[in-house]
């Protein structure tokens, strides 16, 4: 693979640092080799991306490749065989990458056919993004997700199916602490999984080596998963300062996943998304942006993630979630950064991506415009190095 060196573009690293321009990026072997001053880059193959912002691949830390983002997903997702599911993951999935998001976390898909999708991409078959998946989420008997869940009941079962994920592959385990929107028949802020059936599970995970995170959404279920070692928490609609407290004492990051309720809440019964989840959507709405304004401003580590392929919430772009972000309280460059280097860090993945930095992978994103001063500008992807392999070229 020859070498490649990107120049003229305004540079933002991912590390929250201010933008800088007149550094080239020279990119080897699918790595980024160095990050030097243009008049010291070496003489290879160049792309100049004059007028444009260079940064690292996006990093959306809360998908579900096996939905599709209409108005009721969890219907289609029964209605469709389990190899058509397999070609539309993979198809939402070279949306995504196309999209500049060069790593997702699938938190729950159907019958494993999203692992399936991350080793075709992973060995070159398709284009897509890095993809950590989590197999089967487990949740109780009757619980949040158990049309796509492993249901378990007690700390025993609930140990026995994070084995059952680490056997078929899993890279990160999920757990169900509270009810949920997309679930008839339950709420969002009652508590599900039990402390002591997560204790076992997160030290079922922890032995093997794999992160941890939590669908949790009412008080009770976000401080159990927090007390019970959890790395991530997904949504945390109804946060306490006691909660963010804990949060920010034991590193624990929130993925707010701000997009998801607020696309139910446009579309609403018009748009055909059912009534239960319009419903649940409207109520916990304010309670979700009112709590991320209060972690953010608590200091606590926040990862993107949008919860795509929940009702008209699509795969792709991550612009959305950030422009959410923005409005509630971020800088643009807060934003960035909650989608590169923090994101990278709640996914274990800091040595890797999440920085335009020597030594990791070329996972790179162009785009048009001044994106630390307009966060719009991510909607208009020139360029995209996947592992270094060339997704889109200018």
């Amino acid at each position: 693979m020859e070498s490649l060196v990107l120049v003229g573009a305004t540079l933002i690293d991912g590390t929250g640092a201010e933008p800088v321009r007149g550094r080239a990026v020279v990119v080897e072997q699918g790595r980024i080799a160095q990050v030097v001053d243009i008049s010291r880059a070496p003489r290879a193959r160049r792309i100049d991306l004059e007028g444009h912002t260079l940064l690292p691949g996006l990093i959306n830390c809360h998908v579900h490749l096996c939905l599709g983002a209409e108005a009721d997903p969890v219907r289609a997702l029964k209605d469709d065989p389990a190899p058509l599911t397999a070609l539309k993951a993979l198809r939402r999935a070279q949306e995504t990458v196309e999209a500049g998001v060069t790593t997702v976390r699938d938190l729950g898909g159907r019958e494993y056919v999203e692992l399936a999708v991350r080793r075709a991409i992973a060995e070159g078959h398709f284009p897509g993004p890095r993809i950590l998946a989590a197999g089967r989420p487990i949740c109780m008997t009757g619980g949040h997700g158990s049309f796509l869940g492993r249901e378990a009941d007690g700390p025993d079962d609930a140990r026995k199916a994070v084995r059952e994920q680490l056997k078929a592959g899993a890279d990160v385990i999920k757990l169900i602490a509270t009810g949920g929107v997309m679930t008839p028949g339950v709420e969002p802020g009652s508590s599900q999984l039990t402390l002591e059936e997560m204790r076992a599970a997160i030290d079922e995970a922890r032995k093997a080596g794999r992160r941890t995170a939590a669908h949790a959404q009412g008080s009770t279920g976000i401080a159990d998963a927090i007390e019970a070692g959890i790395t991530t928490i997904e949504h945390g609609i109804y946060l306490t300062d006691e909660i963010i407290a804990s949060m920010k004492a034991k590193g624990v990051f929130l993925v707010p996943t701000l997009a998801a309720p607020a696309a139910i809440c446009a579309g609403g019964l018009a748009a055909g998304i059912p009534e239960f989840m319009v419903r649940k959507s409207e109520t916990v709405a304010a309670h979700h942006l009112a709590s991320f304004q209060r972690a953010t401003q608590a200091g606590v580590s926040i990862a993107a993630g949008a919860d795509s392929g929940t009702p008209f919430n699509p795969h792709g772009s991550l612009l959305p979630e950030l422009e959410l972000m923005i409005k509630h309280g971020m800088s643009p460059l807060e934003a960035i950064r909650a989608a590169t280097v923090v994101a990278a860090q709640a996914l274990g993945l800091e040595n890797e991506t999440g920085r335009v930095a020597p030594g990791l992978a070329a996972d790179l994103v162009a785009v048009v415009g001044e994106a630390a001063e307009r966060i719009q500008a991510l909607a208009d992807v020139r360029l995209v190095l996947a592992r270094g392999a060339m997704i889109k070229s200018p």
